[in-house]
């Protein structure tokens, strides 16, 4: 009686489903329409102009949890690393306290910040109106850039950044100008002393770029992150189209 012989071995690449893969995140998929589900989403910030924008782009934050971080800049760093570092600060300061917030815990959260340069001189916020005054002198007849990095954590645990820079520039403004501007107390608390969706935005000639990066927050960008990490943008505008034809 033969000995039956042993069955070869199957080759590593026969049978790809056996084949290890590394394991991903699960990524959080949008709700279906008519699902009651909405993630939520806390903005860690108290800028009106910020939370303005969003509701602009028919996103209303379900909790605001600004958080007080150094801002104070090194001497040679670049606006982009600038920018970066402060809004992740901003991100980790305001997760810390959303984590003891049983109903933020599983929060997407998003963090901003914005910086003005000239070159590579930093223009941060004008708390005072001769800071404000020596920002616009430097603006005017000359272009600079708007740096603001957005930082989005996900339910997750995921972080996601994005970088924008838009280029402006300012016509040659008077003196009386300037002074009259300040008067209207407009600069308070505005990265470069100004700003631009206000009288401010008689001072621009050119923009190249995105106009609510200066603003305080690049839109695109921003629902472009939401939407990629399954936040249901689009839904929210579908909901606020029903409620406006009720």
């Amino acid at each position: 009686m033969k000995r039956s012989e042993p069955a070869a071995a199957e080759p590593a690449f026969a049978n790809p489903a056996k084949a290890k893969t590394p394991k991903r995140p699960p990524r959080r998929r949008a709700p279906t329409p008519g699902s009651s589900f909405r993630p939520k989403l806390v903005l860690a910030s108290a800028s009106p102009r910020r939370l303005q924008l969003l509701e602009q782009a028919g996103i209303a934050p379900d909790a605001l949890r600004p958080s007080s971080v150094d801002e104070s800049v090194s001497k040679g760093e670049v606006p982009r690393h600038i920018v970066r570092r402060l809004a992740r600060a901003k991100a980790e300061a305001a997760l810390k306290i959303t984590k003891s917030e049983p109903e933020f815990a599983k929060a997407f959260l998003l963090a901003a910040d914005t910086v003005v340069a000239v070159g590579r001189r930093v223009l941060g916020k004008a708390e005072l109106e001769h800071e404000a005054a020596d920002m616009l002198r430097l603006l005017r007849g000359r272009a600079h850039r708007v740096h603001t990095a957005v930082c989005l954590v996900t339910p997750e645990g995921r972080w996601r950044e994005r970088v924008v820079e838009t280029r402006v520039r300012f016509r040659n403004i008077s003196d009386q100008e300037i002074g009259a501007y300040l008067a209207s107390g407009e600069w308070k608390g505005k990265a470069g002393g100004y700003a631009i969706q206000g009288i401010a935005g008689a001072f621009v000639v050119k923009l190249v770029g995105s106009y609510t990066n200066v603003v305080g927050l690049p839109l695109t960008e921003v629902v472009s992150l939401l939407a990629g990490e399954g936040y249901p943008v689009t839904l929210l505008w579908l909901s606020k189209s029903e409620v406006e034809t009720e």
